[in-house]
């Protein structure tokens, strides 16, 4: 029997992000929560196990069973301009590279998901061996998108990335860093220009996002799709683990032999590895700064100088 709101608390690492993030519409977002994730185990006739912990940032994820018994997850996420179609991914793919979807109600952000082993994410494999499957997956991910495809493009989101570094330009001015952010602007519009791939992206593929499962090694969660080229993807995935490269001697070096591998694994141009690296990097960078993550927000800014 589905279990009563009252019995169901949001973590706080949700609760904390979202109204850092979104504010009232998060505050009024979270207040609804708790009842509405239990009348959906009602509508969906599941038995809730356990609730994630500390689960997602913008979703209420909670282990559950299926009337049948198999076992399933139940994920209600606050829908925004990136996830807003991560139902519409899931179902492009099929089970290819990613997590199956068993339902939804996209506007609400319901989700019912095969149930993945979510406390072995690829971060618990060295990274060159992480490195190899996290490719090996986008390569299943990356596929056309259908002529009706509800998906934005690589160009729309920088266009919207690009405003807020401009505004948060000043920012960076204390770490000398305006520069950087300056060369990431000209660089996105140069990539923008001379860009001509059609893929559908996961749009936020990081070690973070992939989890083993038994259906296959593993798959890939919590897309934000996109189409546009493979680079844009590719180079969020180079900037993973980036407080390691920054503990080993040489990280510049460390950094180029990482990019070098990765786009001769999926036959990537490397500049455009390089470009779209240092754009997101320095994106990530001064969107931390804003949220007052100092030392994130200076560890992206490192990472991007080191390019």
């Amino acid at each position: 029997m589905a279990a009563a709101a009252r019995q169901i608390s949001v973590p706080d690492r949700l609760r904390d992000h979202v109204l850092d993030q979104e504010g009232e519409r998060g505050a009024a977002w979270l207040s609804r929560l708790p009842a509405r994730f239990t009348e959906q185990l009602t509508r969906w006739d599941l038995t809730l196990e356990r609730i994630c912990e500390p689960g997602g940032r913008l979703s209420l994820v909670g282990y559950v069973r299926r009337d049948d018994g198999s076992p399933a997850v139940l994920k209600a996420g606050l829908v925004t301009p990136e996830t807003a179609q991560e139902s519409a991914a899931l179902a492009h793919w099929a089970g290819r590279g990613a997590v199956l979807l068993l339902n939804s109600e996209p506007a609400e952000g319901l989700l019912l998901l095969e149930r993945l082993y979510g406390d072995i994410p690829l971060l618990s494999l060295a990274e060159a061996k992480a490195m190899l499957e996290a490719v090996g997956l986008l390569q299943r991910l990356w596929t056309p998108p259908n002529a009706q495809h509800p998906f934005g493009s690589v160009a729309e989101r920088v266009g919207e990335e690009c405003r807020r570094l401009r505004e948060r330009r000043p920012l960076a001015e204390r770490l000398d860093a305006q520069p950087l952010v300056d060369e990431a602007l000209e660089t996105a519009a140069e990539l923008l220009a001379s860009g001509t791939e059609r893929f559908v992206l996961h749009g936020d593929f990081h070690h973070g996002n992939v989890m083993a499962a038994d259906r296959a090694p593993w798959l890939a969660i919590d897309p934000e799709p996109l189409v546009g080229e493979r680079a844009y993807d590719l180079a969020w995935l180079a900037q993973d683990r980036s407080e390691t490269l920054a503990g080993t001697p040489g990280p510049q070096a460390a950094l180029r032999r990482r990019l070098h591998l990765l786009s001769e694994a999926v036959e990537v141009d490397r500049d455009r590895l390089r470009g779209w690296t240092l754009f997101r990097s320095v994106e990530a960078g001064l969107a931390s700064l804003a949220a007052g993550d100092r030392g994130r927000g200076e560890l992206h800014l490192e990472f991007a100088g080191w390019l």
